[in-house]
């Protein structure tokens, strides 16, 4: 539930012009309170996926496991030719069940985002959202108890 300006028992009308611009995010989250966070203006491709699996590679120490959803670019082609490549040595890709957000523990970090650090927020241009965005991420980074209390909705910790 948000609050609007419009009287009571009418619904707001938001007149607002319509185009295909948007932001594209992949986040991961680890058990220790570290967020790590790919933003970008157009949709993601499986190079791309590569690209923050790599981004992890360089920043983490050790073996790797990530858990996903099961979105098709996750099984990409570009996917699968970088754990071929040599990445599987140190990371492994595990799948979460279908129809299962309850299990990841990132949707408790944009969860709390939109209801907390974001909510009816009306930004004019991409740029307005993503510094909205980049803020917000900054502020929850600081925050890395709410991090581990992510894992520890979904029963991993």
């Amino acid at each position: 539930m948000v609050r609007t300006y419009a009287p009571i028992g009418r619904t707001p009308i938001i007149r607002h012009k319509l185009s295909r611009e948007h932001l594209s995010v992949i986040s991961g989250i680890t058990p220790e309170g570290a967020l790590y966070l790919m933003v970008q203006d157009r949709a993601y491709k499986g190079a791309d996926i590569v690209r923050f699996l790599s981004q992890l590679l360089g920043e983490l120490p050790g073996k790797l496991l990530v858990v996903w959803d099961g979105a098709p670019i996750h099984r990409s082609k570009e996917v699968k030719a970088f754990l071929a490549a040599g990445a599987a040595s140190r990371l492994h890709l595990e799948q979460l069940p279908p129809y299962a957000p309850d299990l990841n523990p990132d949707e408790g970090v944009w969860h709390y985002l939109k209801s907390v650090e974001l909510p009816n927020r009306s930004c004019g241009s991409l740029d307005d959202l993503l510094q909205s965005l980049l803020l917000a991420v900054s502020r929850l980074r600081d925050k890395p108890h709410l991090l581990k209390a992510c894992f520890q909705q979904v029963g991993y910790l």
